[in-house]
């Protein structure tokens, strides 16, 4: 054993399923421990950080929840999100504010009286600063404090540095509360979900979306599925993402499928760790046709979820 494969395991910590609490599961996808690396954590969690996964994923045999176990440790992922600058990220901040357009769009016809809105996991504040322009009063959090910063002063809002813990809110405060890309990544869902059910009003919405791993594109592209990185913590399908937003206290009203909006040539980029021929000759094609920064909608399997808080007895 290499002295990197056991500075990394030395980083690593051992965690039941979240769900059910069970410490029983099969080995979906085995450790590939000899590519980490353990010297590059702020480099693994910034937002568009894309190593491929490196952690053993299992499956739950009570409840069938995917995560990474064992997983580096939780203060460690924080620390590493917490860190270091992401220009590559925010540069994709305009097709960002398209998608999100759309999707305050559904948001209105379900809340037609605008609110409160807050954002879990806000990155760089695209969604946060659509809906401001479109009248929402905003709020929201990252742990990245850069993002928090380059987010506050492009948008004109208040992100705060830090998870929704670190956020002390009031009790049904808002109208509708979000999580875009953040619930897989966070190392406790559970604690996060109840938390957004309390400062949900309770005739209040909730918005998940997450990359579901028994979409077909997931089934089929395996472990070279472009969602099975290094940051994903979780991975839910819609049945495991039913089970946790019921556990912590919401019905879930209605999933569909969730497109987004990048460009071009961000995307080729980002395909480099798991296509690099394509993401190589496609990178040139595209430059040399001026079409690095067209905005295309893309599929891989993600999933968007709408849910109520469920009435306390």
């Amino acid at each position: 054993m290499s002295d990197r494969v056991e500075h990394y395991q030395s980083l690593l910590e051992i965690v039941s399923c979240n769900l059910c609490g069970a410490d029983d599961y099969d080995v979906v996808y085995p450790s590939r421990y000899h590519n980490a690396q353990p010297d590059e954590i702020m480099e693994t969690f910034r937002s568009s950080g894309d190593e491929i996964l490196v952690d053993q994923l299992v499956r739950c045999r009570g409840c069938g929840l995917q995560y990474l176990n064992p997983r580096l440790k939780s203060e460690l992922i924080l620390a590493g999100y917490g860190q270091g600058t992401d220009e590559n990220f925010v540069s994709q901040n305009p097709a960002r504010e398209r998608t999100f357009a759309k999707s305050l769009q559904l948001i209105e016809r379900l809340v037609p009286q605008k609110g409160r809105i807050l954002d879990i996991g806000t990155a760089s504040g695209a969604f946060l600063g659509v809906a401001k322009r479109r009248g929402w009063e905003v709020a929201g959090s990252e742990p990245n404090r850069w993002m928090a910063e380059w987010g506050s002063e492009h948008y004109g809002i208040e992100i705060q540095p830090g998870t929704i813990f670190d956020m002390n809110l009031p009790q049904a405060h808002f109208d509708v509360v979000t999580l875009w890309d953040v619930l897989e990544h966070t190392p406790d869902p559970t604690a996060v979900l109840r938390e957004c059910r309390r400062a949900l009003k309770p005739d209040g919405l909730l918005i998940v979306n997450y990359p579901d791993i028994s979409s077909p594109i997931a089934r089929l592209m395996g472990r070279r599925w472009v969602f099975l990185i290094s940051v994903h913590l979780y991975f839910f399908t819609l049945e495991t993402i039913r089970k946790i937003l019921e556990q912590s206290g919401f019905r879930m009203q209605r999933s569909k499928m969730h497109w987004q909006s990048l460009e071009l040539g961000y995307i080729l980029f980002r395909m480099g760790p798991y296509i690099p021929w394509l993401s190589k000759v496609g990178t040139k094609v595209v430059t040399a046709l001026g079409l690095e920064h067209l905005q295309i909608p893309y599929w891989m399997g993600q999933i968007l979820v709408l849910a109520r808080p469920v009435a306390e007895e």
